[in-house]
């Protein structure tokens, strides 16, 4: 008997076309956030923002630098995924003060961990920062599609877009924050011929290497 999760993962696909009659329940929209909240980053630093876009007309103006894919209006939610271009202190600083609280433990008796972090990060150039923080927003996704596919909630994850374009649209350069990836989620149609066609995937002996 096949494991649940598998048969999730052979359920989901990147859906092509949605019904833009079926709109995702509240309820099972805030699971969806909060298991992008629980996933794993690196340090557990988070070094993003998810945006949840609900506005049409911000909804209409993304398509057109998304290579006018149709999901972006007609799914029922759309996310955007921005990583944090300059992290820093302020922002190691402000996670220790969170684990202090949530752990209740002394900020003083996490200082070597603190440090730590400040040293990984400091020491990384803005390009090499940007690379770290945006790889940080797929490990999300991965999260993501996760839990959609167990929920039986459509997930297609979208890098083509145009970034500078997304960044201006939303205001997130102002914010630190750059566009990563776009994530629209609802119910596939049922005329969207995609979901028909198997599940291409190199086979066990040549995606996995054992030594």
């Amino acid at each position: 008997m096949e494991h649940t999760i598998i048969e999730n993962l052979n359920w989901r696909y990147a859906t092509k076309k949605f019904d833009a009659t079926k709109k995702i329940a509240k309820a099972d929209l805030e699971i969806l956030k909060e298991a992008i909240r629980l996933s794993a980053s690196a340090y557990g630093l988070q070094p993003y923002q998810v945006i949840l876009l609900e506005d049409e007309d911000l909804r209409a103006q993304i398509k057109a630098v998304a290579w006018n894919q149709a999901q972006v209006t007609e799914a029922s939610d759309v996310l955007i995924f921005a990583n944090m271009t300059a992290i820093g202190l302020k922002e190691v600083e402000s996670y220790i003060e969170n684990m202090s609280s949530v752990r209740a433990i002394p900020a003083a008796n996490l200082k070597g961990f603190a440090d730590m972090m400040n040293n990984a990060v400091t020491t990384l150039t803005p390009e090499a920062k940007e690379v770290w923080t945006a790889k940080q927003t797929y490990i999300a996704l991965g999260t993501l599609l996760s839990a959609a596919a167990e929920l039986k909630i459509d997930a297609t994850p979208m890098e083509g877009f145009e970034m500078n374009a997304v960044n201006q649209i939303l205001n997130l350069t102002e914010k630190g924050l750059s566009a990563t990836l776009i994530v629209t989620l609802g119910y596939r149609d049922e005329n969207d011929a995609s979901q028909f066609l198997k599940k291409v995937r190199k086979p066990n002996e040549e995606l996995f290497i054992t030594l």
